[in-house]
């Protein structure tokens, strides 16, 4: 991993929009002690055709607000340009300079894509419209994206979206490190040059990590699933193991020379601060 390891480090935090005024309060609390962690960033999920937008701006507002630097999603499937247009404009005018471009789901019910059709799609287009003025971010699929048909596939979307003008890349979650590692090496391969940051999530309660997992395509190694199936109903043993795990997780990434470690908080601030404490991570 030649083109990662001499990079520098970036550690960043991503929330997702409440939908509550009790879920916003608590999202206040839980970034105000991560914040003294100095990540780089913080990010804000984006839903589907713009589904959660409004609470993806309102967040993104209290994040800048607060003095943090705030990367929104922007996904484009089932969105049209005048909407992206729009929204990115908004976000000039805050100060915004970093984005995550994703391609999205097609939401339930909506039989047609919309405008873009590819992620790369929209990098191109945020790159024409307003230049070189936001850091754009995309995603990055070690274990690959659930619908490639072929490795081969998932690395030249890839890299349609690093020519289109994509900065870097954050990863999808993964607890396999080789998948990690050999994804780097392929992509550096094809003349990719940009950092790649893992995704780290913390492992806090069985059944939703299974959910989504099943849901995005990140493999649960085996010997990690069946740890965990063991412990049934003992949240306080899940939670201890899943430290460990994801802290040498971490430890080991970093030491392959990963340029940062961007966590899915998932709205808690306890497992990630644990973790980033273990590894000792310093701004």
């Amino acid at each position: 991993m030649k083109t990662q390891r001499d990079r520098q480090r970036l550690f960043s935090f991503e929330f997702f929009p409440p939908r509550t005024q009790e879920g916003a309060e608590k999202l206040r609390l839980v970034r105000r002690e991560l914040a003294a962690l100095k990540p780089a960033f913080m990010s804000c999920t984006f839903g589907a055709g713009g589904s959660t937008q409004e609470g993806t701006l309102r967040t993104i507002r209290e994040i800048h607000d607060e003095g943090q630097s705030a990367a929104p999603h922007i996904s484009c499937i089932g969105s049209r340009r005048e909407s992206i247009a729009q929204l990115l404009d908004q976000y000039r005018e805050l100060g915004i300079r970093r984005l995550v471009c994703l391609r999205g789901d097609l939401p339930s019910g909506m039989a047609v894509a919309g405008e873009f059709r590819y992620a790369a799609d929209l990098v191109s287009f945020v790159r024409s419209r307003t230049g070189d003025w936001f850091h754009i971010e995309v995603a990055a699929y070690p274990e690959f994206h659930p619908q490639a048909r072929r490795p081969a596939d998932d690395l030249a979307h890839f890299k349609a979206k690093i020519e289109a003008g994509a900065n870097s890349a954050i990863t999808q979650y993964f607890y396999n490190a080789d998948a990690y590692v050999q994804f780097v090496e392929s992509a550096e391969s094809l003349g990719i040059d940009v950092p790649v940051v893992p995704g780290i999530m913390p492992i806090n309660n069985f059944s939703q990590l299974a959910r989504f997992s099943d849901a995005c395509g990140a493999e649960i190694p085996r010997w990690i699933r069946l740890r965990l199936e063991s412990f049934g109903d003992d949240t306080a043993s899940i939670k201890a193991f899943g430290l460990d795990v994801v802290t040498g997780l971490c430890e080991r990434l970093l030491g392959l020379g990963a340029p940062g470690l961007h966590f899915y908080t998932l709205n808690q601030a306890g497992p990630t601060a644990t973790i980033w404490r273990r590894l000792g991570i310093e701004r």
